[in-house]
């Protein structure tokens, strides 16, 4: 599906990704696929799998939002500027959070890109 905005709630262990236009929402939740197996490796190797399957998750969308608590939104940004150069682009802005429901984190997506749409401006470009 490709979609105009997203929205992506992340920490350390995992990441809710919706995806939304005017009319649609789609949902999908990513796990870190380290995180039990592979307790040998590192947590930068742990934090590159679990971001570059965001990155995969975020391909086609067109701006981008980051929240969630602590640090993860800002790694993940530095990451994708540097692995994921497109990715990093369509990333628009980070906002704090702690653990809203999918349908709180919509909310919050729809406002913070309602000003945007409603002017015809593209947030990626400011």
């Amino acid at each position: 599906m490709t979609t105009f905005h997203a929205l992506v709630w992340m920490d350390q262990q995992e990441a809710h990704v919706l995806m939304f236009d005017r009319e649609h929402v789609e949902s999908q939740r990513i796990k870190s696929r380290s995180h039990h197996k592979h307790k040998h490796l590192g947590k930068s190797k742990v934090a590159a799998e679990l971001f570059s399957d965001i990155a995969t998750a975020l391909q086609n969308v067109h701006e981008v939002l980051l929240t969630g608590p602590g640090q993860a939104r800002d790694h993940f940004r530095d990451w994708c500027l540097q692995h994921q150069p497109a990715v990093g682009k369509v990333i628009v802005g980070s906002v704090v959070s702690d653990h809203p429901t999918d349908s709180q984190l919509l909310a919050l997506a729809r406002q913070y890109f309602k000003k945007f749409d409603r002017m015809g401006v593209n947030p990626s470009a400011l």
